[in-house]
């Protein structure tokens, strides 16, 4: 593996590990969905910007338009949408866990459509990944019998369905182009499909002063920036070292969850961020 791929999904898990705490304390001032707008809006924004003033923004060719259409629909527009709706209700911590642990979805997408070989030692890795993951999900700590809390889990579960897919499609078909090159049209796309959300479920919401410096943190720098090093790491890492990989997210997310907002930290963060940490190291060794 070339240790630049593997810095990609480093910087990809610091961006958006720290990305769920962050959104979380935005909701006290703004409504989820017309957030995720923002989010989606402003990094097509910045990411045009630096494209057209470096003579490098350009309609995307035939060969593209597939993983423009995969991210920005699955990845971007349907991921955001399913998961800031079940940020207004669950923890940041648990948000990152279950949202980011795409494991339990790509890699057997990743042998059955893609045919990739998966070695003995990176199956350890991702059965040992996805005993991290529920450890840090604490099942026990659900109320079941909350219809709401119940539907959040189940929505953050098909957005990780979702963003596995666009990453099995974009190394199914590969754009022509570089990726950087294509995030104003991926983020624009995502955007296209969240504002007709946010007005037919939030007609009053919006956001408020206090929560646009997160706004403009998430849209200007950690989607655009951690969008393009994860899809990057995605496409060019095997699916077991990338999945594994991503699940050191919800590692960081819920220890900023506890430090800045407060949220519990227990016995399962010690032993789940323990068994997470260790499939990373398996899936790199393997």
């Amino acid at each position: 593996m070339n240790p630049r791929d593997l810095r990609l999904l480093l910087l990809a898990v610091l961006l958006f590990g720290g990305a769920w705490p962050i959104a979380k304390d935005a909701l006290h001032d703004a409504t989820p969905v017309w957030f995720a707008v923002s989010r989606a809006g402003l990094a097509a924004l910045s990411a045009a910007f630096v494209l057209l003033a470096l003579g490098r923004l350009r309609w995307p060719g035939r060969r593209d338009w597939p993983t423009v259409l995969a991210v920005g629909l699955l990845q971007l527009g349907t991921f955001f949408a399913l998961s800031h709706l079940a940020l207004a209700i669950l923890p940041a911590g648990r948000i990152a866990v279950l949202a980011n642990v795409t494991i339990y979805w790509l890699v057997p997408l990743s042998v059955l459509v893609l045919g990739e070989k998966v070695s003995a030692l990176r199956w350890g890795a991702a059965g040992l990944g996805l005993a991290g993951a529920a450890v840090l999900m604490g099942p026990w700590a659900i109320d079941w019998s909350h219809e709401g809390v119940v539907l959040a889990h189940g929505m953050l579960v098909m957005a990780a369905l979702a963003w596995s897919i666009a990453i099995v499609i974009t190394r199914r078909l590969p754009p022509a182009r570089p990726m950087v090159e294509l995030l104003p049209f991926c983020f624009g796309t995502g955007t296209l499909l969240l504002v007709p959300l946010a007005l037919l479920r939030e007609p009053g919401g919006g956001i408020g002063l206090s929560a646009w410096p997160h706004a403009a943190f998430m849209g200007l720098i950690a989607a655009p920036i951690g969008t393009w090093s994860i899809i990057e790491a995605g496409r060019r890492l095997p699916s077991t070292v990338a999945s594994v990989g991503f699940m050191l997210v919800p590692v960081l997310g819920v220890a900023l969850g506890a430090v800045w907002l407060g949220e519990d930290v227990g016995w399962d963060v010690w032993l789940g961020g323990a068994l997470v940490a260790g499939s990373v190291v398996l899936a790199v060794r393997g």
